[in-house]
């Protein structure tokens, strides 16, 4: 899935990072002087368009103290890293369902006791232990939230006299209405299935259930999930689907054959009300039209306003494995990085929501839309998400949206589902 791309980043205060850098020194004591020199730890960071923004930060923090020196890496294999042993001091990842393997196996190491780990909110911390936990530790620290919903152009929807829709039955009526004055009511790219996934899919679904709560029960069935379980993905997920299968039929004709980046182009030049995309295309939208008002409101898929929530994924989250080879200087960059400053400065850049209870609110008008209802904890992690990647839910949704059955298709992935709990 691609990220958001940045705005213009703000300097890091040189005193801030002064400051940070003295606690840094104070904290590790005369560690660095007794081994001879200074600690040597790599920074992996998984984001292509945040390096710039920290190799600058991490050229400021080795340039400010003497005691640690910090290798940024973005090339490096993480499973390969593990597997031998050698894994990176300090990772700045997307967290999701694949990474959270390495937190059940203990390889993450307990930042619990760390400053910064008081400052994350519970609700957001609550969203790595909805992939995994691992007894007694606070293995992975939120850095930043990007949170999804829909993208509207503010003209289409004021020329056209269209309230923003908080219930299901007002979001069919503007989608009727701009059908009606020859606009497509919403821009689809199917010819990408991770786009149906994270798009149409997520939403319908993640505005009609609880989405942790549904696979905690999926996961409890075990082997038994199919057509006799108390809960299936036929049985559960069939309404919210079904309306993913109605709101396709708003989409432009050739949605099947169009790509991400057709539709980031397509959206800018005003061929749509609307686009199920995050954040992350906004700056590419940008690129071809910068002056073209977009706002976001999360998906109505019900009757009642307040079942309205956003997609929200951990953009970044922070970790130091179990097998470090400098554990103190690994804490002490954390400690730098987390910095209010700094991360409302990365936020502010890459269009994401802080994860602490100090963080400074959203300010991009594009974005502002979802604000109270993160603000609110009225969020939930994609559907798609907490699928394995050996399932091809994504592809199981392109193919529904492209018209397969949605029973058979349902089915299937239960299917998948029971197979592969019992090679588990």
């Amino acid at each position: 899935m691609p990220h958001a791309s940045p705005r213009r980043p703000r300097r890091t205060r040189t005193a801030l990072a002064t400051a940070a850098v003295v606690g840094l020194s104070l904290a590790l004591g005369g560690c660095a002087a007794d081994s001879g020199g200074a600690s040597e730890i790599t920074f992996l960071i998984s984001k292509p368009e945040a390096i710039p923004f920290f190799r600058d930060l991490v050229k400021t923090f080795n340039a400010e103290q003497s005691d640690v020196h910090v290798t940024l890496d973005s090339a490096s294999n993480l499973s390969a890293g593990f597997l031998r042993g050698n894994p990176p001091d300090v990772g700045l990842l997307n967290y999701n369902e694949e990474m959270a393997r390495f937190m059940e196996r203990g390889a993450l190491s307990d930042l619990g006791d760390m400053p910064e780990a008081k400052r994350i909110r519970p609700d957001v911390q609550d969203l790595v232990d909805q992939y995994a936990t691992y007894p007694g530790r606070t293995s992975v620290l939120p850095y930043s939230v990007a949170a999804a919903s829909v993208i509207y152009n503010v003209k289409m929807f004021e020329d056209n006299g269209v309230e923003i829709p908080t219930t299901w039955d007002e979001l069919i009526a503007a989608c009727d209405t701009f059908q009606a004055a020859g606009i497509t009511p919403i821009y689809s790219t199917f010819k990408e299935p991770w786009s149906v996934g994270q798009g149409l899919f997520d939403y319908t679904v993640g505005g009609s259930i609880d989405v942790s709560g549904f696979y905690d029960e999926l996961s409890a069935e075990g082997t038994d999930v199919g057509p006799s379980s108390t809960v299936s993905f036929e049985k559960t997920l069939k309404a919210p689907v079904e309306k993913m299968v109605k709101l396709a039929s708003y989409t432009n004709q050739d949605a099947a054959s169009r790509s991400y980046g057709d539709g980031n182009v397509a959206f800018a030049k005003g061929e749509a009300a609307m686009y199920m995309q995050g954040p992350w295309a906004l700056g590419e939208i940008a690129k071809t039209n910068p002056d073209l008002e977009l706002g976001t409101f999360p998906l109505p898929v019900t009757d009642d306003p307040d079942d309205l929530k956003v997609r929200v994924n951990l953009d970044l989250a922070l970790w130091v494995p179990e097998v470090g080879t400098d554990k103190a200087a690994a804490r002490a960059f954390i400690g730098y990085l987390m910095q209010k400053q700094i991360m409302d400065d990365y936020n502010a850049a890459f269009l994401g929501f802080g994860t602490t209870t100090d963080a400074a609110p959203a300010t991009d008008p594009r974005i502002l839309g979802m604000q109270k209802y993160y603000d609110d904890g009225r969020f939930y992690q994609g559907a798609s998400k907490f699928i394995p990647l050996s399932i091809p839910s994504d592809n199981y949704m392109q193919s529904i949206v492209t018209g397969s059955d949605v029973d058979s298709t349902l089915s299937r992935l239960d299917a998948d589902w029971a197979r592969l709990a019992l090679r588990g």
